[in-house]
């Protein structure tokens, strides 16, 4: 995949408004995706605004308190949607300002659509109350929802001209995405648990003493919280490591865009680990300095050189 271009042509009125909605819902749902995206020039920030409007709209139908059969038409009438934007059937005067900036961006970076489809089926699983006994299992649902993502973002970022072993660009990309999800999983496991969804592997959970959830405040009576968090943890820093190899095949922009994201997460990573427990009591977050310096940091291209050098290791 070659580099995408910088520049595009004139944008219409319609258009314009229709990716100043979706930096909107960027802006005000995905703090950490919108400290990274902050750092492209205009043309794919746009873009990126675009696939996170449009993946919130199918995240939000999934999460809803709507019943499961209603969540499956509006799913389905998403994936429809999304055939449109395939097919060229949206016009720059449609009425669904999402439709209009994706059906955009669609048509200036080779973004492969498909990934939403995926994003779609594993939103499916979350509608189905699906569970996963194993790594693998869980796996498969990380590349729906995250993986496809990466591999999405890559179209919109491109890689440089020359790049060594840009073929493995979009295993890259989807192995940072699962880093990415993992993460989440972890932070997010009380609140989960609240709303009757269990995402770590069974098994995983039964080798620690975690069977009986997390609907509380501590961690299940007699069990090894800590090993289960570190466990994971080991787990997705592995993730992190190989993804991280997409780097130096990016330009300077799209690289520290990508770097100050996964570095975000890579910081919430170390704070998990440092208290497990703290996951039961609330979602742990980072303050915005620290996103800041993340940022910075992802623009100064430290995190491509390390890379490149075999020397990325965890930061604290």
């Amino acid at each position: 995949m070659s580099r995408t271009v910088e520049s595009e042509p004139r944008v219409s009125a319609p258009v314009l408004a229709a990716y100043s909605y979706c930096e909107t819902v960027t802006g005000q749902q995905a703090r950490n995706f919108a400290y990274g995206i902050r750092l492209l020039p205009t043309p794919k920030r746009r873009a990126m605004s675009a696939l996170y409007a449009f993946s919130r709209r199918v995240d939000d139908i999934g999460d809803g308190s709507l019943a499961p059969e209603v969540k499956q038409a509006r799913l389905d009438d998403t994936r429809a949607l999304l055939t449109r934007v395939r097919d060229g059937g949206v016009a720059e005067d449609d009425t669904d300002p999402v439709a209009v900036a994706l059906s955009h961006a669609a048509g200036h970076f080779p973004i492969p659509l498909g990934g939403l489809d995926e994003l779609i089926d594993g939103v499916l699983m979350d509608v189905r109350g699906e569970t996963y006994e194993t790594w693998e299992d869980l796996k498969g649902y990380c590349r729906c929802v995250a993986g496809a993502i990466g591999r999405l973002s890559l179209g919109v970022f491109g890689t440089e001209p020359g790049a060594l072993n840009a073929e493995r660009a979009p295993e890259y990309a989807d192995t940072l995405g699962l880093a990415l999800q993992l993460t989440n999983i972890l932070r997010d496991v009380r609140e989960d648990a609240l709303e009757g969804r269990t995402y770590l592997p069974a098994d995983d959970l039964a080798k620690f003493g975690c069977a009986e959830g997390f609907a509380r405040t501590e961690p299940p009576a007699g069990s090894d919280f800590a090993g289960l968090v570190h466990f994971e943890v080991r787990r997705a820093r592995a993730l992190f490591a190989e993804g991280y190899r997409l780097l130096p095949m990016l330009d300077r922009r799209s690289g520290a865009c990508v770097a100050a994201m996964a570095g975000i997460y890579r910081r919430l990573l170390d704070r998990i680990e440092r208290e497990p427990e703290a996951v039961l009591r609330g979602r742990v977050s980072l303050p915005g300095r620290e996103k800041a310096y993340v940022a910075v940091r992802g623009l100064s291209g430290l995190d491509a050189r390390s890379v490149s050098r075999g020397t990325v290791r965890r930061r604290t």
